[in-house]
């Protein structure tokens, strides 16, 4: 079975071969101990690495999302990876605003990022770690680029789905390409909530649904509009196996809007998107958000979801009970603790014993249920591949797990 069919046979509730082992990835700092403590300098596929320094031996898939956890390597951009194993679609504006120091204090630096945010944060950043998960970067928000309907009228202009820098320069090749490809494909675009977040900042978008419900709903319908256009073009290129919205829309314990909010304003989006999805014959259509997804994942189902993930097990989303009350109607990636892998030992054993009964029952890649900090360190990161391993069916030819 190649990669391609284990993914997708893993996520429909099929009968994979094996599991995809996707264990996550870390950040600078993380990488930073890790070449510390015995991971080799200049070491791309760690996740390859991590596997057989746990003892595998089984051929590794080449290409596409078994490179990392999620469509694209973690820390890049459309257009940052330059190879045929992708099919990047960007959505960011174009132009973007000018990257720079607006300030320099003691102890930190306010910056414009390239969204025109203006924010502060520590000296031992710069304001490129804004640009892309590099690292785990601590801000404080200052001002975001739109605070008027003047501000929006400008910010509507800088997202032309007809722009061409928008799709690879020989997309129709590229798309030729990939339709004989045997690794899965993932296009990731940003929803509505995580849009709206972007130019109002959190805490305005959260007042205005109640105070200006209108402006939002304006707002809500261009996003809803220009991703329908921009998942059009896309699939006249290429038929992904899945397409994936970003949504971080949850706290620890809640979702940051009422469930009914949800369903008024974000809905109708998800909805729509869903069905041209559906349409183009695309498998899988998944959604990303940290926090408490209980209360969204119903919703989620309606609008046509059924994939999601990371599933933070420090914010209460508990995997064997999510699958006792929505059964096969939704597919999960992540939901490993990454407190339990930072532990080691006995904790991350449990932790995996945990997941069995959801890994048994299919509809699940486990994988770490969120960027990998650097309290984890490279021996536990590999005790915890080599548990994983186990679990998803990755042992020798013979049968025997590494």
């Amino acid at each position: 079975m190649n990669a391609r069919e284990r993914w997708l046979q893993t996520l429909l509730f099929g009968t994979p071969d094996k599991i995809p082992l996707q264990a996550g990835h870390g950040r600078e700092s993380t990488w930073r101990r890790w070449h510390q403590e015995g991971l080799p300098e200049g070491t791309v596929a760690i996740n390859e690495y991590a596997y057989r320094q746990a003892g595998g031996t089984q051929p590794w898939p080449h290409g596409g999302i078994e490179l990392g956890s999620w469509g694209v390597n973690p820390g890049c951009y459309p257009g940052d990876v330059d190879n045929d194993y992708f099919f990047e679609v960007d959505s960011r504006m174009v132009p973007q605003f000018e990257e720079k120091v607006v300030e320099q204090r003691e102890g930190s630096r306010i910056v414009q990022d390239w969204k025109g945010n203006i924010c502060e944060i520590s000296n031992e950043y710069t304001v490129e770690y804004l640009r892309g998960g590099i690292d785990f970067v601590t801000r404080r928000w200052i001002k975001c680029p739109v605070e008027s309907r003047d501000d929006w009228e400008e910010m509507k202009s800088r997202y032309d789905p007809e722009e061409p820098s928008r799709f690879p320069e020989e997309a129709q090749r590229l798309g030729q390409r990939l339709s004989e490809r045997d690794w899965p494909v993932e296009i990731v675009l940003p929803g509505p909530f995580w849009q709206l977040r972007d130019w109002l900042g959190f805490e305005s978008l959260c007042m205005m649904f109640h105070d200006d419900p209108d402006f939002v709903l304006e707002m809500l319908r261009f996003w809803e509009e220009f991703i329908a256009r921009l998942l059009e073009k896309t699939f006249s290129y290429v038929i992904p196996d899945s397409i994936h919205i970003n949504e971080d829309m949850a706290y620890k314990s809640f979702s940051m809007i009422s469930p009914d909010m949800t369903r008024e304003f974000l809905f109708p989006a998800w909805s729509r998107w869903g069905k041209i999805v559906r349409e183009a014959g695309c498998p899988l259509y998944a959604i990303d958000s940290d926090g408490y997804i209980g209360e969204l994942i119903p919703i989620w189902i309606e609008a046509g979801f059924n994939l999601c993930g990371p599933v933070e097990v420090a914010a209460g989303n508990d995997l064997v009970d999510f699958r006792r009350r929505f059964g096969g109607k939704m597919a999960y990636r992540g939901g490993v603790d990454k407190r339990a892998i930072a532990a080691g030992g006995k904790s991350i054993r449990d932790e995996i014993k945990r997941l069995e009964p959801v890994v048994r029952d299919g509809g699940f890649i486990p994988g770490c249920d969120h960027g990998l900090p650097h309290d984890i360190s490279w021996s536990n990161y590999v005790d915890y591949v080599k548990l994983l391993a186990q679990a998803s069916g990755w042992g020798h030819q013979s049968g025997r797990t590494p």
